[in-house]
């Protein structure tokens, strides 16, 4: 979808979601595109905003408030510095909606909602009956139960947006996120998404991490 698609649709949520200032939500658009097309991103990037709208808007139906989910995918990677430590990314991206969103005048409770959906981002362990949060999070890893060599893609990205990390320190801490995914109980927890993803993603993970081969020494 090109930039002004986009922008609609971020108008559209906001709007929805209470926004009042019709100027500063379009400005507020700009800013986050920008933030997502930063020369340092090769995966984290507006392909992965659009794929994540698009699992969103197919599986809407699941959502209580879809649009609060929408804006959280907007806001969710907005902050991303792949040399920041643990969660510091998903809390500046969080920190981030609460100021954008609330300079368009979106009600404090459902800023505050849009940024408990951003740092659910941080585990992707979204509770049962958190519709709205496990849709966002099921969007979030959706690239995991591509097929084989769109996933390969994915995880060559992921590797270039850490090229500053030497290979066997890289092979740790890639190693450790696949393992802390294989580990949830469910990666994804809408029932369509679960049906037709859940397995291919596993075997995703499996393959990925086979290839890391053992730790250096």
């Amino acid at each position: 979808m090109n930039e002004a698609g986009l922008l609609t649709r971020w108008r559209a949520a906001a709007v929805a979601a209470g926004a009042t200032r019709d100027v500063a939500v379009v400005s507020a658009g700009a800013v986050l595109l920008g933030r997502w097309r930063e020369p340092h991103r090769r995966y984290h990037n507006v392909d992965h905003l659009t794929a994540v709208l698009a699992v969103v808007d197919a599986e809407q139906g699941h959502a209580v408030r879809p649009d609060l989910v929408r804006l959280a995918a907007w806001c969710h990677d907005a902050v991303y510095d792949p040399r920041a430590a643990g969660d510091a990314n998903e809390r500046a991206s969080a920190e981030l909606a609460a100021e954008l969103l609330t300079g368009l005048g979106v009600p404090g409770e459902t800023v505050a909602e849009v940024v408990r959906l951003v740092l659910l981002t941080v585990g992707h362990r979204a509770a049962p009956e958190d519709q709205d949060g496990a849709l966002l999070c099921d969007a979030d890893l959706a690239i995991l139960a591509s097929p084989a060599p769109e996933y390969d893609r994915y995880a060559a990205a992921i590797r270039a947006e850490y090229a500053h990390v030497p290979d066997p320190a890289f092979q740790v801490g890639r190693a450790a996120v696949l393992r802390n995914l294989l580990a949830l109980p469910a990666l994804f927890h809408v029932p369509a998404l679960a049906r037709r993803g859940e397995s291919a993603a596993r075997d995703n993970l499996r393959r990925e991490l086979a290839r890391l081969g053992p730790p250096a020494d």
